[in-house]
């Protein structure tokens, strides 16, 4: 059993999770469902992926971490994107947006 994580191990956790996040394009609501936690906030991330770490030390927090992003890439976008807004529907989108604002001249 390894021992909890140091607080300036937590902060430095926290900055690589919204790191992977950002570069996933992903949001802590996705990886609280991956994670199965109650809520999205931060601190409850880090104390689930604390706890993991408390049972499986590194290498299990590692572990838990690639089997999420590999579950994330295994996802079409249309698993990820609220329903209705697939990425030509939101293109789709924009271009009657932009269409409708050059008829208005602008205004």
């Amino acid at each position: 059993m390894a021992p909890d994580l140091s607080p300036d191990d937590r902060e430095a956790l926290e900055h690589l999770l919204r790191d992977w996040l950002r570069h996933c394009g992903r949001r802590q609501s996705d990886l609280r469902r991956a994670l199965r936690v109650p809520s999205s906030r931060m601190p409850v991330i880090l104390d689930a992926l604390d706890a993991v770490h408390q049972r499986e030390g590194l290498r299990g927090l590692a572990s838990t971490l690639c089997r999420i992003e590999g579950e994330w890439k295994e996802q079409t976008p249309a698993d990820d994107a609220p329903e209705g807004l697939s990425e030509a529907n939101v293109d789709a989108q924009l271009d009657l947006l932009l269409q409708e604002i050059r008829q208005s001249g602008g205004r």
